[in-house]
């Protein structure tokens, strides 16, 4: 590695779930650099997900919505953080808002490494010919690379993150002692209808599983999903909204290491149960795992998708089906049930 190489600028501001696969990647290069410096550049929302972080790694955030927005924003940032110092800049977002940043410092004689996003092998892959139907790198690779050109040698070495042992929970959320209940937490919405599960399908594989006694059912979601959780709480034993218990983020993430397993669609939740070690059902629609964006440490029996001939359609969930009738989400709630069942036998 460079000797100049030890004040660090990282730069990757959105959204949620790309910010939680820079985890996996920053915090073993920070712990096996420890004579060096990091500085994470991130949205308010995203520093919440940083539990755990190594006492070398620094976070700044920034709202770009409000006093950093647009073009001028970006130059606000760089004058208030060009005193830092910065001796490397690893840009992991490579958008025109980093882009601007990033020339700004290589104006200033700083060394710069961005990430390379693959975005013609991401079209071929969604391509309605399926050309290019192959695993591409994940993002986690993708990241490493940029540490790579800037001197760090990446180890991979990353453990599952610590739970917040000073969290104070609410009795719902502390297991007693002769409880045997499997708990398993559910994540139903994201933030694109081709990731999203129907509700009304997911509505039964929660009464499916509190019917048979065995299960306690933790929601995942934000304030918007209160109704829908309110009514699932209510008609059903042993499920408990986290949203009505105002946790905050950080200490939702720290829940999830209580949880036998969580269910999610191909979300930032997928991300963070496999970051906090949980073993983790993610149900994938438009969008497909050979894009790169599978949580750390999962593999296909992790996934519950249909192999269909127009599937992926969508880098990231967000194009409408060109069908209308999204059939890559027509799973049974059976099969759900299945893989929750097979997953929770395989953990035991």
């Amino acid at each position: 590695m460079s000797a100049l190489c030890k004040n660090i600028l990282v730069t990757r501001l959105s959204a949620l779930g790309d910010v939680v696969m820079t985890i996996p990647v920053i915090y073993p290069i920070c712990r096996d650099y420890p004579e060096c410096r990091f500085t994470l550049l991130t949205s308010p929302m995203a520093e919440k997900l940083f539990i755990d972080k190594p006492g070398n790694l620094c976070i700044i955030t920034i709202d770009t919505k409000n006093k950093y927005k647009g073009i001028k924003g970006i130059f606000k940032v760089f004058n208030e953080i060009k005193g830092r110092k910065f001796d490397a800049v690893a840009d992991l977002h490579n958008v025109l808002r980093s882009k601007i940043l990033r020339m700004l410092f290589i104006l200033s004689g700083t060394k710069v490494a961005r990430m390379h996003k693959g975005r013609r092998e991401k079209k071929r892959l969604t391509d309605k010919d399926k050309k290019g139907f192959k695993q591409l790198k994940s993002s986690f690779a993708r990241y490493s690379d940029v540490f790579e050109r800037l001197g760090f040698k990446y180890s991979g070495n990353f453990t599952p993150l610590a739970e917040n042992n000073a969290l104070s929970l609410p009795k719902l959320l502390v297991k007693e002692k002769g409880d045997d209940m499997l708990w398993i937490g559910i994540a139903p919405v994201s933030k694109h209808r081709g990731k999203n599960y129907p509700l009304e399908r997911m509505e039964k594989v929660v009464n499916i599983l509190s019917e048979t006694g065995r299960y306690r059912i933790f929601l995942f979601g934000s304030p918007d999903d209160n109704n829908i959780f309110d009514k699932w709480c209510t008609e059903n034993k042993n499920v408990v909204s986290l949203v009505t218990m105002r946790l905050g983020f950080a200490n939702e993430i720290s829940f999830m290491k209580k949880l036998d397993l969580l269910v999610s669609m191909d979300s930032a939740n997928m991300h963070l149960a496999a970051l906090m070690g949980t073993r983790v059902l993610s149900i994938w629609g438009e969008t497909h795992p050979y894009a790169g964006f599978l949580g750390w440490g999962l593999t296909e029996d992790s996934v519950l998708q249909r192999d269909l001939l127009c599937r992926p359609c969508s880098v990231f969930g967000n194009k409408p089906c060109r069908f209308g009738n999204y059939a890559c989400l027509d799973i049974s709630t059976e099969k759900v049930i299945e893989k929750i069942e097979e997953i929770i036998k395989n953990k035991r």
